[in-house]
């Protein structure tokens, strides 16, 4: 039995692409769920040959099962949710999704003590550097959820789980065991927040998802070194698409100058001058 210990939080923050479904690749789409994107990656004349990326905010179980029913048909039900990591807008709707459809759940191991009870994050930054939402983050929770006995590691290899051709990259940094998720064959990325693609401590971008290709969160990013290493690793992959945890997608030639320019210049542009993680060194939250 999982239990989920978010299921009593509300997060009062939407954006104008909320439900959005985006058509991004012939076998990806995106859904804003008011401040977070997730991902269905998979064949869309088959309607249990696909992959749930993320799992979005609490309470929000209907949203993506009313986009996943639109993507593969009414008996929609993927072979597994993967995760890029476990922070409470990315794994809100883990618990009730994964009993729903009966699947597996894959995290890296590191990550793994976040969901299943057994360790909990640092507390946001609502000190750091940044807009209204960096302020408003002391009301973020940080509670860990738990998913056993369906969480599982993500194979050694590099491989994923019913993702064919897609290869795991560990992207540490905002999270111990954060990690993206690339497909050599066209290049595509799927970042979770390694980087983002709008500037998601200000609260009138995250509300207008005003494009700008970002760090990670501020508020909760406790390691910064191994965030900028995360992101220099990405640009070195050299992608077509990136799909991120916040934002729109980008593409092309433009996106990789700004994600080589962020790279370049992390420390300057991404790295806040002031906050706890700045101040104090990374912390593991364990």
């Amino acid at each position: 039995m999982t239990r989920d210990t978010l299921s009593n939080v509300y997060i009062p923050m939407t954006s104008t692409k909320s439900g959005t479904l985006y058509d991004i690749l012939p076998d990806v789409m995106g859904l804003t769920v008011k401040i977070v994107n997730v991902y269905f990656v998979g064949d869309t004349e088959s309607n249990e040959d696909w992959v749930l990326v993320d799992a979005g905010l609490p309470h929000e179980k209907n949203t993506i099962l009313e986009a996943a029913v639109r993507r593969f048909g009414e008996q929609a039900r993927p072979r597994a949710i993967v995760l890029t990591h476990g922070h409470f807008d990315h794994v809100g709707s883990a618990v009730d999704l994964a009993e729903h459809w009966d699947v597996p759940v894959y995290a890296h191991p590191l990550e793994i003590p976040y969901l299943t009870g057994e360790a909990r994050y640092p507390d946001p930054d609502s000190e750091v550097e940044g807009g209204m939402v960096a302020s408003m983050s002391r009301f973020f929770p940080t509670r860990p959820i738990d998913l056993r006995p369906r969480v599982q590691a993500l194979p050694e290899d590099g491989s994923v789980p019913a993702m064919p051709g897609w290869r795991w990259v560990p992207t540490p940094g905002h999270s111990p065991g954060h990690v993206s998720f690339f497909r050599e064959a066209d290049r595509a990325l799927i970042v979770g927040d390694a980087f983002v693609t709008v500037r998601q401590d200000e609260l009138y971008q995250v509300l207008t998802q005003h494009q700008e290709l970002s760090g990670p969160p501020r508020y909760f990013t406790p390691d910064w070194d191994t965030a900028r290493d995360s992101v220099r690793h990405l640009a070195e992959l050299e992608p077509e698409t990136a799909m991120t945890g916040h934002g729109v997608p980008m593409k092309g030639e433009a996106m990789r100058r700004d994600l080589n320019e962020l790279a370049a210049n992390f420390d300057r542009v991404a790295r806040p001058a002031y906050g706890r993680s700045v101040d104090n060194g990374p912390d593991t939250g364990s």
